[in-house]
């Protein structure tokens, strides 16, 4: 029984990356249930298929994109698209320093990875997106129901941040062939601000008080989701320009 289910897996991970772009994977589509929504929000929301990168963006790569968009240049971006921590960890504009080529690149805004995909001819994924794919095991569509990826991913959501990140792509791949969504870096997505927690969230209405109270978890769809839970936290704290030692990102298309 347990080979069968094995080899059910292995079709299905081959079947979803059939056809995808080089170093991306496909995603099928499928229905999305938010953690958190708004009263007046479906319950259910419908993801078309995509394709997603089968890890995050590289120090390496982000440096090509930096000497061909010389703009995007830590002593040239303008502070509005950037905070004073962007790329604070290279050597210097085109210089990785200590920083290892293969290694995901951090300390990066949302303003620059959006550019970065763009002149990829890609985009950022949606929180919808990521979360759909970043939900599926390592045998099973379904990662609630598969202990070793559960095992895998409540680790590192307890765990603090290494002091030295591994390279991108040398975690386990999941069911669609996309690793390293789990146990690496944070990573952004497009619309990382679509639900908000306001600093002084006693006179908020609806989601965002609902969110900031510490019975906010009643609300959820998945209450016993706790990396969910930490995502969410986390992508409500951020702002655009902003950037963070172990927030990274990956990028996605349309199939």
């Amino acid at each position: 029984m347990r080979i069968a289910l094995r080899l059910i897996a292995s079709i299905l991970a081959l079947g979803a990356v059939r056809g995808a772009e080089t170093g991306m994977a496909v995603i099928p589509a499928t229905i999305y249930r938010p953690l958190f929504r708004g009263e007046k929000d479906a319950k259910e929301m419908p993801v078309a298929a995509f394709q997603l990168d089968v890890r995050p963006v590289t120090n390496g790569e982000f440096l090509a994109f930096v000497r061909g968009h010389p703009h995007w240049q830590r002593s040239r971006v303008p502070r509005l698209f950037a905070d004073n921590g962007y790329l604070a960890h290279w050597a210097g504009d085109a210089d990785l320093g200590n920083a290892r080529a293969e290694q995901p690149v951090t300390n990066v805004s949302w303003f620059a990875a959006k550019a970065f995909a763009a002149a990829q001819g890609k985009r950022l994924p949606t929180t919808a997106e990521w979360e759909v794919a970043a939900a599926a095991g390592f045998t099973l569509g379904d990662g609630k129901k598969d202990a070793a990826f559960q095992q895998a991913i409540a680790h590192w959501y307890a765990s603090p941040s290494p002091l030295v990140v591994p390279d991108a792509g040398g975690g386990h791949e999941n069911i669609f062939g996309v690793r390293d969504l789990h146990g690496l870096v944070w990573e952004w997505t497009s619309d990382f601000n679509s639900a908000m927690v306001t600093g002084d969230a006693r006179g908020d209405t609806g989601l965002e008080r609902q969110l900031f109270c510490g019975a906010g978890s009643l609300g959820a769809s998945d209450r016993e989701n706790y990396p969910a839970f930490m995502r969410f936290g986390f992508r409500s704290s951020l702002r655009a320009g902003y950037t963070v030692h172990n927030l990274g990102f990956r990028c996605a298309t349309n199939p």
